[in-house]
Formats: C-alpha cells, sequence, structure tokens
C-alpha cells in the first residue's frame, strides 16, 4: 500500500486517525503528569532525575501528538490539554491512576513504555505518513524509557523479600488496567483495513508474549485469567483522574488568553 497525506484520506479514515490520536495523545500526557509527580521526590536522586526526564519526554510527546490533531482540524494543543473535561479526555486507565509508591510508578512505567514500544514499531510502517514520522522520531527516546523500565524491573523484582512482593503486587494490581491501553474500538477494522494500525488485540497479544518473558526473567509472576479494565477510550476514567485535572489545568484557566 501506498502512504497517504492527509488530503488523500477519507472522511471515515481521518474519523478513525483522529481517535487513535487522541487516545496516543492523552495517555502521554497524563502520565507525563504523573511521573513529574515524583519531581524531589524519588528514592535517590538518580531516579528522581530520570523520572523527571522521561515525564518531560512523555509531555513532548503528546504535543506532538496533539499537533498532528491540529493538521487534521482539530484543536490546538494548549486547548486539547487544558481546556477539555475528563470525560473529553480518551486516555486509558493505566495512566490515569494515583501516583502510589515506587513499585506502582515503576511497573506502570514498565507495562506502558513496552506497550507503546510495541505500537510504535507498527506505526513506523503507518500508510498515514505524517504518523509514520512521528512514531520513527519517538522511538528513538522510547529507547531510553524502555532500558530503564526493564532495568528496574531486574533491579526490584528479585533483590529482596520486600522488593519482591511490592513489585508482585504492583504488577497484579496494574495489569488490568494496563490491558486497557489495548481496549477496542469502533475504528479498529477501519485503521486496520487501510494500513493505519493493526488491531489492538494483535498489539496486546504481542505485547502480553514479551512481558510474561521479561516478568519471568526478573522473578515475577504475569497475572493469568484477569479481564482488562476497559472504558477509557470512551472518556469513563477513575475518579483519579478528576484530581489530577483539576490540578493540572487550574493555572490556564484562571486566563487562557495570556502569553507565556
Amino acid at each position: 500500500m501506498s502512504q497517504q497525506t492527509i488530503e488523500q484520506l477519507k472522511p471515515q479514515v481521518k474519523t478513525a486517525i483522529v481517535d487513535l490520536l487522541y487516545r496516543l495523545a492523552d495517555d502521554h500526557l497524563i502520565l507525563g503528569h504523573r511521573n513529574s509527580e515524583w519531581t524531589g521526590l524519588g528514592p535517590i536522586l538518580e531516579a528522581d532525575i530520570a523520572f523527571s526526564s522521561m515525564a518531560q519526554d512523555k509531555m513532548g510527546h503528546a504535543l506532538a501528538f496533539y499537533r498532528l490533531l491540529q493538521q487534521l482540524g482539530e484543536p490546538d494543543p494548549d486547548t486539547n490539554a487544558f481546556l477539555r473535561s475528563g470525560d473529553q479526555y480518551r486516555c486509558c486507565s493505566l495512566v490515569c491512576l494515583e501516583r502510589g509508591d515506587w513499585a506502582q510508578s515503576v511497573v506502570r512505567h514498565f507495562l506502558f513504555d513496552e506497550a507503546t514500544r510495541i505500537r510504535f514499531e507498527a506505526l513506523e510502517q503507518s500508510r498515514y505518513e505524517p504518523l509514520a514520522q512521528v512514531a520513527r522520531k519517538l522511538r528513538g527516546e522510547l529507547k531510553y524509557h524502555t532500558m530503564h523500565g526493564q532495568m528496574n524491573l531486574d533491579k526490584l523484582g528479585d533483590a529482596t523479600e520486600e522488593s519482591h512482593q511490592r513489585m508482585q503486587d504492583a504488577l497484579d494490581r496494574l495489569f488490568p488496567h494496563a490491558m486497557g491501553v489495548f481496549e477496542p474500538t469502533e475504528w479498529d477494522e477501519t485503521l486496520a483495513a487501510e494500513g493505519i494500525q493493526p488491531r489492538e488485540a494483535e498489539l496486546c497479544k504481542t505485547w502480553r508474549s514479551q512481558v510474561a518473558d521479561m516478568c519471568a526473567e526478573s522473578g515475577l509472576t504475569m497475572p493469568d485469567d484477569v479481564g482488562p479494565i476497559y472504558g477509557g477510550r470512551a472518556g469513563k476514567h477513575p475518579e483519579d483522574l478528576k484530581k489530577l485535572l483539576d490540578d493540572m489545568q487550574k493555572v490556564y484557566r484562571l486566563d487562557p488568553d495570556s502569553e507565556w
């Protein structure tokens, strides 16, 4: 299949791409905000700096996707980030959950970035060239994130009895939410048929297989027989998101017309 530009998109395909981009942008923005909550609080200075850096990257990735949305006629990035209500966000529940302890943040970081790596690898081949170009660029930055996640999984998975238990508890708690990253939508078939992105179920299958192997190598057991937590792609979120948006949007909403 040949590459497609904005001008060549059929209306239904354009709508499907817009939906996909909102999911990607909102996931990265909200997780970036969550990771930033460790700034000044990390267990050691190196971890503090790393999480702050990755938070900044995540927000930069969100900006790249919001800019693609703007090219398709959607609002500008600031409006999308700071003036939408919670039910207008399309992020998965995994990124919405409160910061929690260090184990929760490390496990969430690992699960999400492995899912993102698999998705970006697929999007590099997308027929929608603007999205393929962004995926190629961002996957280079994502490499550091996945290395950091795998390193911490290995380091804490079987370091001590306590660290193992904290990590296993976090994995058990977060895994159903992580499966929600791949929540199917009404646009799955359109995106797959047009060569924009594989079906969510296909991406999830690859992710589960690879994550299971990585967890086993770290002394952790991936939960079996658990169902995914869906709803985020339809605007149904944990209560945790409301508090996050209240904090994140407060200053901007005081005077949206200000120039910074």
